[in-house]
């Protein structure tokens, strides 16, 4: 990732020429980004993003062989993303993929900018940013969890504890209950274990939550959450470190 200095390496990614022609020509006005070229299917892309560096991606979605978020899916390392689609319905599977941005189209200059501007303060935060920033990214605050067909931001700290109800996972807040369609497993795998403990085959605490234990059972609020035979010694012991 160059510095705040340098501009943006940009590669566009589209089977409209129409489409590409509008991207690159905001991609000249726009004094902090440069265009490395582009390609007319995600597979070309895949094969520029395997041998050149690229800091920002525009790309589309829907594209023959390989849609665009099949294209990310490939990726481990993926540079910054703006999508930039005809389609609103890929939002909420777009955003599981850490985008930048969704810009629907037609594209406005404006509208480019805007999302333009997301990519120059992501790079500017991650080469500037001092120790205490990067090791928070490093240990983030919250996640997203997807309860219908929206992706809902949940702080851990605000999070009292998770329990496991049929397919179903409910994430207790001291405001909130969010109904998750999830495994436990997969719900576990969300919080980090340096604040929470799975202390149940149904239920996963926030260990700063815990006001009493007692008889094996955990009291959060007015929650009263059994302790299972299998997770007593580690909770014990994580408790008695926290």
């Amino acid at each position: 990732m160059p510095d705040s200095t340098t501009p943006l390496r940009c590669l566009v990614v589209d089977d409209d020429p129409l489409s590409i022609q509008i991207v690159e020509t905001c991609i000249a006005n726009t004094p902090f980004l440069t265009s490395i070229g582009n390609c007319e299917s995600a597979v070309a892309a895949a094969e520029v993003l395997r041998t050149q560096p690229v800091d920002l991606l525009f790309l589309d979605v829907e594209m023959p062989l390989m849609s665009g978020l099949d294209l990310l899916a490939t990726l481990e390392n993926p540079p910054l993303v703006i999508l930039i689609t005809s389609s609103k319905s890929y939002a909420v599977e777009a955003f599981e993929y850490d985008v930048l941005d969704y810009v629907v189209k037609p594209i406005s200059y404006a509208r480019f900018l805007k999302a333009a501007q997301k990519a120059l303060e992501a790079t500017e935060s991650s080469t500037t940013a001092p120790t205490d920033t990067i090791q928070a990214a490093q240990n983030p605050q919250f996640t997203f969890v997807k309860v219908e067909n929206r992706l809902v931001k949940v702080l851990f700290d605000d999070v009292r504890y998770v329990e496991a109800l049929g397919d179903y996972v409910h994430i207790v807040t001291g405001t909130s209950k969010l109904i998750v369609y999830s495994t436990m497993r997969a719900a576990e795998e969300k919080f980090p274990t340096s604040l929470f403990a799975r202390v149940h085959r149904s239920f996963i605490v926030n260990l700063k939550r815990v006001q009493s234990i007692e008889d094996n059972t955990i009291l959060i609020g007015s929650k009263h959450i059994p302790i299972g035979q299998t997770y007593q010694r580690e909770v014990f012991q994580r408790l008695n470190k926290f």
